[in-house]
């Protein structure tokens, strides 16, 4: 049956996408030509459930090519990945805001106005608002300020040119959201079946995932309003999290193809479109090298030749001993000359061929069938760490702690049984790298880091959130942040003139107007 939804996805995204996608205008017009009466929205919701994960387009821009890199995962010494050197594109910041918006966004806003007033589908009205949040949060955490409230609603509403509200207020409701949509999902039942690609319509397991989405939404709130936060970590608990890694929420790919605009983002990325293009950042190798991370083999591989592709005859598995791994400098190139001090061969102990540099590990993140982890349960078991640490919740940091370590070691069986550290390893690395009170948010947050590899949005938030783990900066000639790492996206250029009002009132919020310098609401100066 999962084969079938994937070619139902498929299908649907041929129907659904635009080809472009930062006209306000034109994606708030009535969709398709399908009618009401004929459209299976169970295949939508399916639709929708692959948006949460997302595309190889916007991945590759915004996560790869950008945060990726910007947050030392990965290091590239090409000239149009512009993230590990701070410099800009246009067009890749915009490319979530413009694929997500005009299909995503709209899509769901499109189920939840044909199920607000349908019994039939109570329950799956509610998992379509858990998935409504869980996209608004990566946009309005990737931009600031954005269109929230009457976003995708230009057909329902007859508004083209919607307002950009404030993220304080994107906040509040995502949270109340959260919070309703898990209370009316207490003892339901749901139809929908494996058109659900997440949970099969486990009701019990999509409450849970509303409140571990809601711990991660509240804790984010961190450094602006800890009162707010801590209210809303506590509701959470409450409610009932995760409780193992059976309950993840995430989306398995099988039948996977190399397609153009697929559904398998950052793995198809890795194994696919990119292969060759980036190496594993220096800074992301040497944090796991430096404390024996039993996770290092699992994550890193040496290939002899990265730019083979995934089905082309002779793709390589590569070396994944992990004494053999090794980490390229971020802020390198291979054109400046052997003159420059950015030209790679001039980079500190270069090994003397670009391909001595580890890629991603092709028995887990970089296969074209790889799983997408949205929320996990290791994500929960650290923010829990953080809060018990901040005096917000009861219960040991120390135990929170070394169950999400725990959790986010044994997490790599969800690629594969028998893949994951043995208990020796992990009791062996949390001996040798113990909780320690005076460390504890660097401490905490570094897992959380090594745990989101392949979420890059989510690192990208968290990290800012945070502050951890510290990174090295480059400074590369013609970047445009005075070469401090950036902490947001820039809107579309179109929106300056499509939806020029709104987009000009949101700017004026902005600390430094539309750059990739200024803060979010939340990503307050600390």
């Amino acid at each position: 049956m999962k084969n079938k939804i994937s070619y139902y996805i498929s299908a649907l995204i041929l129907v659904l996408s635009l080809s472009s996608c930062s006209d306000f205008g034109n994606m708030n017009v009535n969709p398709e030509a399908i009618t009401q009466n004929v459209m299976d929205y169970t295949l939508e919701f399916s639709n929708v459930e692959m948006y949460c994960y997302g595309t190889e387009y916007e991945a590759w821009r915004n996560g790869m090519i950008y945060c990726s890199t910007m947050l030392q995962h990965t290091a590239s010494t090409e000239s149009y990945w512009q993230g590990d050197k701070y410099t800009y594109s246009a067009g890749y910041n915009s490319a979530y805001w413009d694929r997500i918006y005009p299909n995503g966004i709209r899509n769901v806003i499109d189920l939840l106005e044909n199920w607000k007033d349908n019994n039939k589908y109570f329950a799956e009205y509610q998992m379509a608002r858990i998935m409504r949040v869980l996209m608004f949060q990566r946009m309005t955490d990737m931009y600031g300020d954005c269109p929230y409230f009457d976003a995708g609603n230009g057909y329902y509403k007859a508004n083209g040119y919607p307002a950009y509200d404030t993220q304080k207020d994107i906040y509040a409701d995502m949270l109340n959201e959260l919070n309703e949509a898990a209370t009316n999902l207490n003892g339901a039942t749901s139809s929908i079946g494996n058109a659900d690609i997440i949970y099969g319509g486990d009701c019990a397991k999509w409450q849970k995932f509303a409140y571990s989405l809601m711990l991660r939404v509240a804790m984010r709130l961190s450094k602006v309003d800890a009162t707010t936060a801590k209210t809303w970590v506590n509701t959470a608990v409450t409610g009932g999290l995760f409780a193992s890694n059976d309950d993840n929420a995430k989306i398995e790919h099988p039948g996977a193809t190399t397609s153009n605009n697929s559904c398998e983002p950052f793995g198809k990325i890795y194994c696919h479109e990119d292969p060759n293009a980036y190496r594993m950042s220096e800074s992301f190798v040497d944090l796991l090298k430096n404390t024996s991370d039993p996770r290092l083999h699992l994550i890193c591989t040496v290939v002899a030749d990265p730019s083979k592709k995934i089905g082309s005859g002779d793709w390589q598995m590569g070396d994944t001993i992990a004494s053999h791994q090794l980490g390229m400098p971020n802020g390198y190139d291979e054109t400046t000359g052997s003159s420059s001090s950015t030209y790679l061969p001039n980079a500190p102990n270069y090994p003397g061929n670009k391909n001595a540099y580890s890629v991603v590990n092709r028995y887990t993140y970089a296969r074209i069938d790889a799983p997408t982890f949205l929320v996990t349960y290791a994500e929960n078991e650290l923010l829990l760490a953080e809060a018990a640490y901040r005096g917000w919740i009861s219960g040991s940091a120390e135990e929170y702690y070394n169950t999400g370590v725990t959790a986010a070691m044994k997490q790599f069986d969800q690629f594969g049984a028998g893949l994951a550290p043995s208990d020796t390893q992990i009791a062996n690395y949390l001996a040798a790298n113990p909780y320690s009170a005076s460390t504890a948010l660097e401490q905490i947050n570094t897992q959380y880091y090594i745990n989101t590899f392949s979420d890059e949005y989510e690192t990208f938030a968290n990290w800012r959130r945070s502050g951890y783990p510290v990174l090295k900066t480059v400074n590369y000639v013609g970047n445009v942040t005075g070469g401090t790492i950036p902490r947001r996206f820039t809107y579309p250029v179109s929106e300056s003139t499509v939806n020029a009002a709104n987009y000009t009132d949101a700017v004026s919020r902005l600390d430094k107007g539309d750059k990739m310098t200024s803060r979010v609401w939340w990503d307050v100066k600390q």
